[in-house]
């Protein structure tokens, strides 16, 4: 059994957690069996995100939110220039808010949220969860 690195043991890399695409994939198949249509597009979305989910992490590093396709970044976020961020709808959450001065920015639950919310709290404090 892995466990979660401490935030200040840095850079902390988030887990990947699979439950919101597993949960799509199963509410999929009744729904399908009801309208075809309606629940291939459920499906498809949750196969969209457990592949999201595989090749997309989230690295914590003492300046800034890095963001990962692969080994290779894709995107920097410098916490100096975060304003406010929020983790929707607990206890089960299922999307990640954060606004930065010049932009929105939502992502999907698709990581380790108790170890988001702690690197959240460890590095930006003052913006969150209002």
């Amino acid at each position: 059994m892995t466990t979660s690195p401490e935030p200040t043991q840095l850079p902390a890399t988030l887990a990947p957690n699979y439950t919101i695409p597993i949960v799509l994939i199963a509410v999929a198949v009744p729904i399908a069996a009801l309208q075809i249509w309606v629940g291939l597009i459920i499906g498809i979305f949750g196969l969209f995100l457990s592949i999201q989910t595989a090749i997309i992490k989230l690295e914590f590093t003492p300046t800034t939110l890095n963001v990962y396709r692969g080994s290779k970044v894709i995107r920097t976020f410098p916490y100096s220039e975060w304003e406010t961020w929020k983790i929707f709808w607990q206890p089960f959450p299922i999307l990640f808010y954060f606004k930065e001065v010049n932009s929105i920015h939502f992502l999907p639950i698709i990581f380790d949220a108790r170890m988001l919310e702690t690197c959240l709290e460890y590095h930006c404090p003052e913006q969150g969860q209002s």
